[in-house]
């Protein structure tokens, strides 16, 4: 029997999350990072409750709602439907609001990894994500429980405009991380497999996870 896109998904960034296990994380921080994390758009993910409800437990969803009107709607929602399915919701920059829902922590963008420690002191109990695009990203990541590496692939959304790193060029990257990285940007079911071996702690994407884990 042939394997679904989301079942090559699910299986390649748990092994991935079991290779990296022993990457150094911030202190006292929480002991399980998600092996999956889809991130949402208003865009291009309309309805991502869908999708986070068919995720499998132990995945983690970014909410990042970009100041759309509708966001504190829509979290409210991810976080009843990301408890019931056993998934972690992290709130993309908007720390209010991800203490307003009661989310499992923020996902930073590059330029506010400044906020990374303050944020890590604050909420010892959150999981705290950033994104980098570099090795100034990487060099500037300090504070974080991961790092969320962008783009291993060419890749639509705002990474479109970023050259892709390919799996060498993620490797690079990874190894003088201090934290365990993510790989973002591009990843499918054809080409995830790729990455085993690079240094992932585990996989992250947008329209791939929807098309995978989304309403059939």
């Amino acid at each position: 029997m042939s394997r679904t896109d989301a079942e090559i998904l699910w299986e390649v960034a748990c092994g991935l999350a079991r290779t990296a296990a022993g990457v150094s994380r911030r202190p006292g921080a929480a002991p399980a990072l998600p092996p999956l994390l889809f991130f949402t758009d208003p865009a291009r993910t309309p309805r991502p409750w869908e999708t986070a409800a068919r995720l499998p437990a132990g995945a983690g969803v970014v909410f990042r709602h970009f100041g759309a009107p509708d966001a504190h709607a829509v979290a409210r929602r991810l976080r009843e439907t990301t408890t019931a399915a056993g998934v972690r919701l992290l709130i993309g920059l908007d720390a209010g609001l991800a203490a307003e829902v009661g989310a499992d922590g923020v996902h930073l963008p590059e330029h506010a990894l400044g906020q990374a420690e303050a944020l890590a002191a604050a909420h010892p109990d959150w999981l705290v994500t950033g994104a980098a695009h570099g090795a100034d990203g990487v060099a500037r990541a300090t504070g974080l429980d991961a790092m969320v590496l962008s783009p291993v692939f060419p890749a639509g959304g705002a990474s479109a405009v970023r050259p892709a790193l390919g799996p060498a060029g993620f490797k690079a990257l990874a190894a003088a991380a201090a934290r365990p990285v993510y790989a973002l940007g591009g990843i499918s079911a054809r080409n995830a497999a790729g990455l085993i071996g690079c240094g992932a702690c585990g996989l992250a994407g947008v329209e791939a996870i929807q098309a995978a884990f989304g309403t059939p």
